[in-house]
């Protein structure tokens, strides 16, 4: 469970510094360092969320999700973000 935990909590790290960075980029559009932190922190994103995913299942119920079974609706075999 405390990886578990740990990964949800680097998922949030990355998206919380990936809005700031998209808020930033909004008003500076040309800033060469902030793109490149910005692309950096996407491919992290990318690999936390693969990662959590292989291991815990989906941490949503629609969109990216390639995990989903075709068999079953896999969501429902994880706990709510609130019983965690």
């Amino acid at each position: 469970m405390r990886e578990r935990k740990g990964l949800i909590k680097e998922i949030q790290e990355i998206s919380f510094a990936l809005v700031e960075l998209n808020l930033f980029l909004d008003n500076h559009p040309t800033d060469t360092r902030a793109l490149a932190d910005f692309r950096r922190l996407s491919r992290e994103l990318k690999n936390a969320k693969e990662k959590y995913e292989s291991q815990y299942g989906p941490l949503l119920n629609f969109g990216y999700g390639e995990n989903q079974s075709t068999t079953y609706w896999q969501w429902v075999d994880e706990p709510w973000p609130w019983e965690m």
